[in-house]
């Protein structure tokens, strides 16, 4: 236990945390600032402050994973999805703020990466991994459902949802870091419990986010970046998949979930009204924060409700 369970949190934390006084001055000094709504007025003074501290998450987890994939190799697809989606979020983000390309990567070419992203782990559960495709029913007494073909497309729409979920959710201080901590920390008791041999990197990714919490507290000395949400959702689509629990995400991952979907709808919305909204704004939780709410509010209260959907999974399992 403490080998495989207690010293990836406790290694990846030190880098993490280690990190920090070196990435941060580093990401000020390359002047990879902010940028901010006009609309949200509280968030002007965080205009300027450091973006893609996600490198910083991406580095402890590469970093502790190395040191245990020889023992446990089913965490490479799970790293793989990591660093992959990592990958994608780092041009976007090099494009917006490097660059001064204020769109970063276009949708369509950010949309072509995800698929082909998503397209080698497909290819790797199906044709590589000893791991099926039928899906754990939550609160069924441990049946799981065969959807047959179906499941090549549901996956697809899994990832890619779950994948700009997260990134919708990284939108305030500390927000998306303590959603995804509770989350991960979910997946590292599923995995223990179930001797899945993936605990390494959960723990490493609960480790991560600790250190970069740190930083990432209200008041923000660093973003995470595209960088940082785009690979943890990575983390977090792949995890379910290698633990044959996608369904599940639709419980402990339902802050996403809501948070595109208030994307969607609000879009939607928009267009159809011709410039009516539903939300204040959107992604929902800032429609929250000009509803009132402070943001130590909405990322408490949006934690607290993972938290408490983690434990109702646990129940489902």
């Amino acid at each position: 236990m403490t080998y495989h369970v207690i010293l990836p949190v406790i290694i990846a934390f030190a880098v993490s945390a280690l990190l920090g006084p070196v990435v941060i001055p580093f990401l000020r000094r390359l002047k990879v600032g902010q940028t901010e709504r006009k609309e949200l007025e509280s968030h002007q003074k965080k205009m300027g402050t450091p973006t893609m501290g996600g490198l910083m998450i991406i580095a402890s987890i590469i970093v502790t994973s190395l040191i245990y994939v020889k023992d446990y190799p089913k965490i490479i697809p799970i790293l793989f999805m990591v660093v992959g989606f990592g990958v994608i979020g780092f041009l976007d983000d090099y494009l917006k703020v490097v660059l001064r390309r204020s769109d970063g990567l276009l949708a369509w070419q950010k949309m072509l990466c995800q698929l082909v992203v998503t397209t080698v782990f497909v290819v790797y559960m199906v044709k590589f991994s000893d791991v099926s495709l039928t899906m754990l029913l939550p609160f069924s007494g441990g049946k799981y459902w065969n959807i047959g073909w179906l499941a090549i497309p549901v996956m697809y729409f899994a990832v890619i949802g779950t994948v700009n979920g997260v990134n919708f959710t990284d939108g305030l201080d500390g927000l998306a870091t303590s959603v995804t901590i509770i989350v991960a920390t979910f997946f590292t008791v599923v995995a223990v419990g179930t001797n899945s041999g993936i605990e390494p990197i959960t723990c490493a990714v609960v480790g991560a986010l600790m250190g970069f919490l740190l930083f990432n507290v209200y008041p923000a000395s660093v973003f995470m970046g595209d960088t940082g949400s785009l690979a943890l959702g990575g983390f977090v689509a792949a995890t379910a998949y290698m633990l044959q629990m996608p369904i599940f995400l639709l419980i402990v991952g339902l802050i996403y979930l809501v948070e595109v979907l208030s994307v969607i709808i609000q879009v939607t919305y928009f267009k159809k009204t011709g410039g009516k909204r539903i939300f204040r704004m959107a992604p929902i939780h800032h429609h929250f924060e000009l509803g009132g709410w402070s943001e130590t509010r909405v990322v408490a209260v949006f934690s607290i409700v993972t938290a408490i959907l983690c434990l109702v999974a646990l129940i489902g399992l």
